[in-house]
């Protein structure tokens, strides 16, 4: 598939989903017009496993959970993000692929290659270009999340789950330094949207054109 796949990722309270929303205001004013969705959701099935999977009246069995995750990004992958691909978009994704290893895998103990067998098959194989990992204390995270006055079922989690996820994330960086970039969420937000576009500049613009030509849409 052509087009630009971006997924944004992190723990709880790292503000990926503020720097997704900048970075498409960004490219909105460049004319580019980014597809921007959301894992678990994105779709009317797959926000319905979402409301499911945040419910904090609900405590499905990891591999339950894993299942329903994989079910919606499917659903997510087959009517949103392939046909926007396939068209040359720019998506934008909050969560993917890897925060399935790093809740459901490092977090809950799952199989890691089994995991990634299953997501395999959900993104008919299609990896990012680029994943932006906001890295966060999860202390400090969840301290934000609370502050917010935001609470589902993940976050009241053991402290422990997400050091674990945090670990889990960071090893997937390491394994992928092509396509991971870390970022310090706990800087300023302005410093930050700073950083991420450089990245986005320089790992998706140079010799590849994406920012000098018109977007096609469907």
């Amino acid at each position: 598939m052509p087009g630009r796949f971006v997924t944004f990722e992190g723990g709880e309270g790292s503000g990926k989903s503020t720097q997704l929303a900048l970075l498409k205001a960004r490219l909105d004013r460049l004319g580019l017009d980014p597809v921007v969705t959301r894992e678990p959701g994105g779709t009317p099935v797959a926000e319905g496993i979402r409301d499911l999977l945040l419910d904090p009246e609900r405590r499905p069995e990891p591999m339950a959970e894993a299942f329903l995750i994989e079910a919606a990004r499917a659903d997510l992958f087959a009517h949103r993000i392939a046909p926007a691909l396939a068209a040359d978009r720019i998506v934008l994704c909050d969560r993917h692929v890897d925060s399935t290893l790093a809740y459901q895998g490092y977090g809950r103990g799952l199989d890691l290659d089994l995991l990634r067998a299953w997501s395999t098959a959900a993104t008919q194989g299609r990896i990012p270009d680029l994943t932006l990992l906001f890295d966060i204390d999860p202390a400090q995270g969840i301290a934000r999340r609370a502050a917010a006055g935001a609470s589902n079922r993940i976050d009241r989690e053991p402290l422990d789950f997400h050091r674990r996820v945090r670990e889990g994330f960071l090893a997937i960086a390491r394994g992928a330094p092509d396509r991971v970039v870390v970022l310090d969420a706990s800087m300023a937000s302005d410093t930050i949207e700073s950083r991420c576009w450089s990245v986005i500049e320089e790992r998706l613009r140079v010799g590849q054109g994406l920012i000098d030509r018109p977007p096609s849409r469907t």
